[in-house]
């Protein structure tokens, strides 16, 4: 393998750094905590009971414009409104694509076939190390973000590390040319 390109990384918070966090750290560490408190719904949800919402999903093209439209409202870098970043057309094609094959049950069930224990998933799935080359984009509407020193435990080959002035978790859809720019300057690395 060449190298691999992640936005974010996954990396939890390193608890030795706790007494010393940058201003960005504990950005990032109140980041978390919001989601856990107020945007977490939807994976535990789909981590416990997929087929619950998985059947509304497949039934409901107004449950299913909902939920999905709710995460790009939430998770995009939008500035207030979401048409700065995404069209209506947009938005609609990409709600077709879960709606006309039906996959929003199998989508929601994701999650379950990847957190069905969530506890041993999240510790598993940050803690072991990554020694591949990577390279790392941070947009500012992503959680999580974590910090390069925390990346850097579980990415020890960190070759590019950028951390963006806009755009959030969907970044290859809202901001195309951003994301792009992203990967050549990764792969320019490693080639």
């Amino acid at each position: 393998m060449a190298g691999i390109h992640l936005n974010p990384p996954l990396a939890a918070p390193d608890p030795a750094t706790f007494d010393d966090l940058t201003a960005t750290e504990r950005a990032a560490l109140a980041q978390l905590e919001h989601g856990r408190e107020w945007e977490d719904g939807y994976s535990l949800e789909q981590s416990t009971r997929p087929q619950t919402i998985g059947y509304g999903l497949v039934d409901s093209p107004a449950l299913l414009c909902a939920w999905i439209v709710e995460k790009f409202w939430a998770w995009t870098d939008h500035r207030g409104h979401l048409e700065n970043v995404l069209g209506r057309d947009a938005v609609l094609d990409n709600l077709m694509l879960y709606w006309l094959p039906g996959t929003g049950a199998s989508a929601a069930r994701l999650y379950w076939e990847s957190f069905k224990d969530i506890q041993r998933t999240f510790s598993t799935a940050t803690t072991d190390v990554v020694r591949v080359p990577t390279g790392c984009s941070i947009f500012p509407r992503e959680n999580p973000r974590p910090s390069r020193r925390w990346a850097q435990k579980r990415f020890p080959d960190i070759r590019h590390w950028n951390e963006l002035d806009r755009g959030g978790h969907f970044a290859a859809f809202e901001q195309p040319e951003l994301y792009v720019d992203e990967l050549r300057a990764f792969f320019r690395l490693v080639r």
